[in-house]
């Protein structure tokens, strides 16, 4: 393994090693006398429908362009209120009361009143997509009553203690503008591929699929501006040398997802800023729990125990740690689970032994996003490790978007596939809801487990309202999963985010993926 990894650092040395100072001139452009942010990401944001998708690029754009009724700040994270100034709770933990802010506007002028919060919410929960799964297992859609124009009643089913820890991700759109894009019954979502209807800091302005998203500053935006900043241009960069060297020549103001060794060349440059606070974001290779092969639990313990972890720890040049538990380090109740697998190759075997396959002989399928060299570098491992039990590897690099839809489907979903999953909330559900059934097809449940004692111990646990009750359930849940082995659970990562330092404003959020910015609060000094 280790000449596989030598190899792959190398070339990504020398590709950062011609460049040593940073150009002075700006990245920014102007227009107008406006300044217009560049942001070079690597990954496209396949839709802007807030009620379907959401990943790093995806909420990076959605949190530009809309609102919700809170949101999260600072570190730790705390959710603040946002379109909502305030609620207030019954006494029964039934009843959730938002009053909405005075002046909020969508985008096109409409006034962002109760309707559309209730339309929104409707809306997502009847489709059953995208943050879908936080709320719909004890909140019906008709449950959610606009009382009048500025208040927004939530009943639930049965009390549900996170409930305000997921609104964050629930954003409000102008149902008038939506519907007027209706086809065929799909709630606009065709439409809102590219197009949206929000009322977020920035409206949509500009979009050229696989090279760019421009996005111009809402002068009507009810929490107004600090600075300048007249819009940004999200613009695609697939290879991380190419995003280094944009940042460099003076091309981009901030980069996300740098290889490791470009980041740290970068870091070392005068005039660049660094973010590598750690995120709640965890990576594992997911199995097929129902796949022809990887549906033997006794073959993915084998896998499991065969693997270098240590290559991992190498991969990121010591910026990350690997994981003691399903749960990341800052989910409330994690505990370091007893016998969590770690490299040795006689229980790999001994595990093999029990399995269909007790000679090897197969190969197995691994997926991952295209142009990410580090999850290129773990399949390498992955080579390495599993020729001591006589399997194969075949490396199949996709395009993140070709990657969610053959995880979609039990048919279509890989051997193994290349997750990098965050939670959307601290509280430990957020993390143990990937491993229940509602979560399978979802990028984060591609490994479609579904075992009946880790339900039954999941649904408990959510609906059961006092901490006290609750933690000895997650620790359980925990070791479960573990049990399971619906993954090679795998380190935890510092963000690699780096920018100019005339960009100022850039907050960090530990909840935010780690390739997501909040263009929101940034400004050019």
């Amino acid at each position: 393994m280790n000449q596989f990894i030598k190899m792959g650092l190398a070339a990504g040395l020398m590709a950062a090693s011609f460049a040593t100072a940073v150009t002075s001139a700006s990245a920014f452009e102007r227009r107008d006398g406006e300044k217009i942010l560049v942001s070079a990401q690597r990954q496209a944001a396949p839709t802007f429908d807030p009620s379907i998708k959401y990943d790093a690029s995806t909420r990076t754009m959605q949190q530009a362009m809309y609102d919700g009724l809170l949101k999260y700040v600072d570190t730790p994270p705390k959710v603040v209120p946002w379109l909502a100034e305030s609620f207030d709770v019954s006494d029964d933990g039934l009843t959730y009361t938002f009053h909405l802010v005075d002046g909020a506007k969508f985008h096109n002028g409409d006034p962002v009143d109760a309707e559309a919060v209730r339309w929104s919410f409707e809306r997502t929960l009847t489709l059953g997509k995208g943050p879908a799964w936080m709320l719909d297992s004890f909140l019906k859609a008709e449950n959610v009553k606009a009382v009048d124009p500025k208040t927004v009643t939530f009943t639930l089913d049965r009390p549900f203690a996170p409930f305000t820890s997921f609104l964050p991700w629930w954003f409000i759109l102008n149902p008038k503008q939506v519907m007027e894009h209706e086809v065929d019954g799909d709630l606009g979502q065709a439409w809102l591929v590219e197009n949206e209807a929000g009322s977020g800091p920035y409206k949509l302005k500009r979009v050229e699929q696989g090279t760019l998203y421009e996005l111009e500053r809402f002068d009507e935006y009810w929490k107004g501006f600090q600075g300048d900043l007249g819009g940004i241009i999200y613009k695609l960069i697939r290879e991380s040398s190419a995003q280094r060297a944009a940042l460099q020549r003076g091309e981009a103001d901030i980069v996300t997802g740098l290889s490791p060794d470009e980041f740290d060349q970068i870091s070392k440059i005068k005039g660049v800023v660094t973010s590598t606070q750690p995120a709640l974001t965890a990576f594992g290779i997911k199995f097929n729990t129902q796949g022809e092969k990887t549906g033997d639990v006794n073959l993915r313990k084998a896998v499991a125990y065969a693997f270098d972890y240590e290559g991992l720890i190498k991969i990121y040049n010591g910026r990350a740690v690997l994981q003691t538990s399903p749960f990341t380090d800052a989910i409330q109740g994690k505990i370091e689970v007893p016998d969590m697998p770690r490299q040795d190759i006689a229980k790999a075997k001994e595990y093999l032994a029990k399995s269909k396959f007790p000679d090897g002989g197969i190969e197995l399928e691994y997926v991952y996003v295209q142009g990410l060299e580090e999850e290129r570098l773990m399949g390498l491992i992955l080579i390495d490790s599993l020729q001591e039990l006589n399997i194969t590897v075949k490396m199949v690099p996709l395009t993140w978007a070709n990657m969610v839809a053959r995880g979609s489907k039990v048919e279509t979903s890989p051997d193994m596939i290349a997750i990098f999953a965050t939670p959307v909330s601290t509280d430990p559900d957020a993390v143990a809801i990937q491993y229940h059934p509602s979560s399978q097809g979802a990028y984060y449940g591609v490994h479609y487990l579904n075992d009946e004692k880790l339900n039954a111990m999941i649904e408990e646990a959510r609906f059961t309202t006092e901490w006290e009750k609750r933690a000895p359930i997650y620790v359980e849940i925990q070791k479960r999963i573990v049990d399971l082995q619906p993954e090679i659970f795998g380190m935890m990562r510092e963000r690699r985010i780096a920018y100019r330092d005339w960009l100022k404003g850039y907050e960090y959020s530990p909840v935010r993926m780690t390739e997501e910015v909040d263009f929101y609060p940034l400004y050019i000094e």
